[in-house]
């Protein structure tokens, strides 16, 4: 632990922080997971809404830069594909 103030009132917004950041993440991961589900389910029109919610989640988390901006793009662009290739 800390003994100096100023590395104690750092340690306390680091746990703050880290908290917040692994509920967005979390956020993040749950976007996704609709987005499959709704490709796994085979409705098209449903994952098409569901992917274009999600994309704004993902960008909003990469904006905020808690996951880098191209691995949101990957996901994103990977989702597209997904819902386009459905039949």
């Amino acid at each position: 632990m800390a003994n100096i103030a100023s590395s104690k009132k750092s340690a306390r917004q680091d746990v703050k922080r880290r908290a917040h950041n692994a509920g967005l993440r979390s956020k993040l991961r749950s976007a996704i997971k609709t987005v499959q589900a709704a490709i796994k389910a085979g409705d098209k029109v449903a994952a098409r809404t569901v992917l274009r919610a999600s994309s704004k989640v993902i960008d909003t988390i990469a904006d905020k830069k808690i996951v880098h901006k191209n691995k949101a793009s990957r996901h994103k662009s990977r989702l597209s594909a997904a819902v386009k290739a459905m039949a």
